[in-house]
Formats: C-alpha cells, structure tokens, sequence
C-alpha cells in the first residue's frame, strides 16, 4: 500500500473516503490523500483498498490525519428509541456492531412495517438537510450496512469523531498512534450545488452516458474554478483530472468530493470552530454530516 509522503510546509494530511460496506478488486474503497494550501487543495494520489480488512489496517498507520469518509456514523433517534436500543452514541455503536446484517435488516423492517407509504424510514436531522439517504436504509443504497462496516473500525482504531467520541483533538490517541480525526462526509451535498441535479456516475456500463462523462467533466471544473461555497480550489495534475474524469462509477471523484469538504472541516477548525465545521447543536446520538 502507498504510503503518503511528509506534507511540504507541515500542511497536515487530508483524506476523503469513498467507502463501501463490502469492498472488492472490483469496487474497492477509494481514499483521496491530498492537502491545503491556503484556498487550494492539493490532490496528492488515490489509494484503494479492496477488503475491510486492509480498510481497518490502513486506519491504523502511524501517521495523522484529518478525513471526511462517505458513511454514516449514527442512527435516528427515533428509530434507537422505538427499538429501545441505547441512548448513548458509543453504547448505542457498541449495540449495533453486535449485530449481524440479517438482524439489522430484519429490526429494520419490523419498524418499517407498521408505517406509511412515503414515510417508512426515519431521518436524522442532517440526512433530511443535506439530502442524503436515511442512515437506517439498508438498500439502493445500503447505508446502514456501511455505518455497521466502518464505524465499528473507525472507533476500534482509537480514531477521534468529534461531536460523538471522548477526547482532546490536540493530544495524541489513546493507543499512542498520532492523533487520526474522521468526519461524516456526503459527496452529493457537493456535488448537487455545482451539478444540480445531473447525474455522473453509474456502477451500471448500460447508464454510463456521454452525458454523464460531460457532467464529470463540468464537476471537475466547477472543483478547480472554486464555484462551490466551501471556498476552496481543487489542484490536480493533468494525467489525475484525466483519471478523474474517465472513472464512470465516479468513486474515485466522490472521494476527491470528500477530501474537499475534509479541507473545509480543517479551515473551519483554524478559524476557531470547535467540531470543525459540525453544528455545536448537533444530536450527538445521530451525528452530523460535514457542511451541511
């Protein structure tokens, strides 16, 4: 695995995950390295990770870092109380971790059940402002197995969560590791400010248009120009737009989304915000997707 090299000028080490709950060669993990500089945020390289296992190594090198990672890290509170799981984030994770993916869907679907047409999930606050998929969805897409994969892994590896975990963001980890800071992250707030409602990826060869190509193209651009409101530039090389550009499934670009909303987390942070961006009045059950 490609180690990311010393960050010129002590810029510290920015990551976006593209995350998926089952990873293969064929549809890995995708992490974005890059930095900030100032209003540019610099793409270093792409890393990819083909198994949870290599998910959880990588989470444990001995570098710091500060990341955005495209899953969720909690659960609806009405959803916990109705279930009558527990209240608190790390006992309520430690209770959802102990479950297989069978007995998630199946609690799930129990809830579900007795509801409404149009209303059978329950939201968190940020999923309904940000537009992302209820955290509890299991399916197209199945975030609930992605929260179950990554966040167990994420606490395992002693990685600081503001706004839900213990700690001092400044002090080393617990375990001795160099302070590692993750995020809740959602590709799709950003790009649906520069895109609108354009669609540019598919995991499906049949819907990877030329017109889905265009809009990775434009997004790209949109990235580099700085049209979003996080502020910040995108800066990549030639041959990285190029790679960019031509991944269909969009992976690799919704990581490099991530790194972005990760390089705003970090300026949010060195203007005084204490969760880096995050609302101070977040539910700290359900936890709070960046920039939203």
């Amino acid at each position: 695995m490609p180690e990311a090299g010393p960050q010129p000028g002590g810029s510290a080490l920015l990551v976006g995950c593209d995350f998926s709950s089952s990873p293969s060669p064929k549809k890995p993990i995708v992490m974005a390295l890059g930095q900030k500089l100032g209003r540019r945020v610099q793409l270093s390289g792409l890393e990819r990770l083909e198994s949870l296992d290599a998910f959880a190594d990588w989470l444990v090198q001995p570098r710091a870092w500060l990341g955005a990672f495209d899953l969720p890290f909690g659960l609806p509170r009405e959803l916990v109380e109705t279930l009558g799981w527990p209240l608190q984030w790390a006992d309520c994770m430690q209770h959802y971790a102990s479950l297989s993916r069978a007995e998630i869907r199946s609690q799930f679907v129990g809830f579900c059940a007795p509801r409404p047409p149009g209303g059978k999930f329950a939201h968190r606050a940020t999923d309904r402002l940000a537009g992302s998929s209820p955290s509890m969805k299991w399916v197209n897409p199945p975030v609930a197995y992605m929260l179950h994969a990554g966040v167990p892994r994420l606490i395992s590896a002693g990685v600081f969560l503001p706004g839900l975990s213990q700690g001092d963001p400044a002090a080393p980890c617990a375990d001795g590791l160099p302070r590692r800071l993750a995020l809740e992250a959602y590709p799709g707030l950003l790009a649906r400010e520069l895109l609108g409602q354009r669609s540019y990826k598919s995991d499906a060869r049949a819907r990877q248009t030329p017109e889905r190509l265009i809009a990775r193209k434009d997004l790209v651009h949109g990235l580099e120009q700085g049209r979003s409101r996080l502020g910040l530039q995108l800066k990549v090389s030639h041959a990285q737009r190029d790679s960019l550009i031509d991944d269909a499934s969009g992976d690799a670009l919704d990581a490099v989304l991530c790194l972005m909303q990760a390089a705003w987390g970090q300026g949010q942070q060195e203007q005084g915000a204490s969760l880096y961006g995050l609302r101070p009045e977040l539910d700290r059950l359900e936890g709070w997707i960046l920039s939203a």
